[in-house]
């Protein structure tokens, strides 16, 4: 098996891809199928030796091939092997039709789905090979397919799923009513994106990747906009001179913390402050005072209420913030005497590059605020939702259904500012610039909990603010969808520094004591 690529691929461009190379670059469509096969059938050798009795299902077309060359191989190798069809296999066409053919010269025994008991088959398998369901399936999984993938689910032997678990969208990552929960997926020629984000990471299991011997050649040939992060970029760091001071990597301003939700603030300042950010400054309501300064005692703190703010933001102080995180604990009142929309409307203003997470997106999906300095804005679904319901309601179940088209219809919505870099948070994380959308695979279930999105903003304003331009304090300037993209790596990375594979017990505070480990 290769190391996992880095682009990311719909179906309709893998298929531009096979298509090339078996148009342009003279590999018949077969070979490519026998490669397939061989690799599943390599990948069952190296991670399960002990392994005798092989349960192969098949559906229809190129996945079934491939299933079929799978059962062939290990029948020559003096396997156990059982084959399950849950279609007639001679009406198989094509490539597929000829690993069917194949198989029957060493064993002609398919058995018919409906002439089995399951539970009798899966309990004899020792493994069980997933080739029901392809990249091309466009229906949800009902009726017999879905008996089967149930039934392969509730037992306890271990699955490799064929190029994709069957029942998963390859182009969006959603679940089409069910799908095969695998061990192992091997996938083939590019990475399906929806491998890598939404309910992708729940049913893929370790993915594995064969190029099938395809060119390099021809993947020059169709573009890609979609990248996979697998690990942090160092590079993006900026490299600290010794003679640097604190005022050398900007002066964020975080604003929110309402009354009675002083902890998003504190979480934010603290894990700014742990990135690296030279000053922070919070702007808060002064109920909150007192527990925002006992709790982080290096940050500024600044109080305000409506008659206040122009008393607050003076010009010396507006001259030296070079980057604002506001929304976190920010409160959404509707009305425009309320203090939570009249920051963010002041705030908005200033002309500052700004991070807009939280209760000030939402606030943003509410009233008509325009934002033309440089832009990130963090939205989990539902707050996605919201902004994206101008025209159509919208729940958060809409945005999971595609997680790409979603992230590029954010963006949309935000072209007004100077630029604008969109986070869509949630498994498999999406970045997205205007021209790549860039897919986090790092983190885990345990970050499912409160406060991660207000350390999330915190550590990308202190990168934001790090990247700017000074002399003495480094010698590289990155870009902020570069910022964004190592902020997002470095939230996931110091998670799973403290979880190491656990999937609850961790707190949004545990990420930021984290921080000094993952970061260099």
């Amino acid at each position: 098996m290769q190391n996992l690529p880095d682009k990311l691929y719909t179906v309709d461009s893998i298929v531009l891809l096979e298509q090339i190379a078996i148009n342009q670059f003279g590999i018949p469509a077969y070979a490519l199928m026998k490669r397939a096969g061989e690799a599943v059938f390599n990948v069952i050798k190296k991670k399960y030796p002990q392994c005798k009795n092989i349960l192969v299902l098949c559906g229809a077309g190129n996945n079934a091939g491939d299933g079929y060359v799978v059962a062939r191989l290990a029948k020559q190798a003096a396997y156990n092997v059982c084959v399950i069809s849950l279609i007639d296999a001679e009406t198989l066409k094509n490539e597929a039709l000829l690993a069917y053919q194949d198989w029957l010269s060493v064993d002609d025994n398919v058995v018919g789905a409906n002439n089995v008991t399951d539970k009798v088959l899966i309990n004899d398998a020792d493994i069980i090979v997933d080739a029901l369901l392809g990249t091309g399936l466009k229906r949800e999984v009902t009726g017999e397919w879905a008996q089967w993938v149930n039934a392969v689910n509730d037992s306890i032997k271990p699955v490799i799923s064929v190029d994709i678990p069957s029942g998963l969208i390859a182009d969006t990552g959603v679940i089409s009513a069910h799908a095969i929960e695998a061990d192992v997926t091997v996938s083939f020629i590019g990475l399906k994106q929806g491998m890598f984000t939404a309910q992708g990471k729940d049913v893929c299991g370790e993915i594995l990747f064969n190029d099938l011997a395809v060119p390099a050649e021809v993947y020059l040939q169709v573009e890609c906009d979609t990248r996979l992060i697998k690990e942090i970029d160092y590079s993006l760091l900026p490299i600290r001179k010794a003679s640097s001071h604190k005022g050398c990597f900007g002066h964020v301003l975080i604003v929110g913390g309402n009354v009675g939700m002083p902890g998003a603030v504190i979480l934010s300042a603290k894990a700014a402050l742990r990135t690296g950010a030279g000053l922070v400054t919070i702007i808060t309501v002064s109920d909150n005072l007192v527990a925002i300064s006992n709790a982080v005692p290096e940050a500024m703190v600044r109080v305000c209420d409506i008659g206040s703010l122009a008393e607050v933001f003076t010009a010396s102080f507006v001259n030296s913030v070079t980057h604002i995180a506001i929304g976190m604990g920010l409160g959404t009142g509707l009305g425009e005497d309320d203090w939570s929309f009249a920051v963010l409307r002041y705030c908005a203003s200033l002309n500052k590059p700004m991070l807009v997470d939280a209760d000030a997106l939402n606030l943003l999906a509410q009233q008509n605020i325009t934002i033309q300095s440089p832009l990130v804005v963090t939205p989990h679904p539902g707050e996605a939702a919201r902004l994206l319901s101008q025209e159509t309601s919208l729940s958060s179940v809409d945005i999971q259904r595609n997680r790409f088209d979603a992230v590029k219809k954010l963006h949309q919505l935000f072209n007004n500012s100077e630029s604008c870099v969109v986070v869509l948070k949630g498994s498999g994380t999406l970045i997205f610039d205007g021209q790549t959308i860039k897919v986090c695979s790092l983190g885990n279930a345990a970050m499912a909990a409160p406060g991660m999105g207000d350390v999330l903003s915190g550590i990308i304003i202190a990168l934001l603010a790090q990247g700017i331009t000074h002399e003495v304090a480094h010698s590289i300037k990155i870009s902020s969808s570069d910022a964004v993209q190592l902020g997002v790596c470095l939230h996931a990375s110091a998670a799973q520094f403290v979880i190491k594979g656990k999937t609850r017990g961790l707190l949004a505070s545990d990420v930021i004591n984290a921080l000094p480990n993952i970061l260099q």
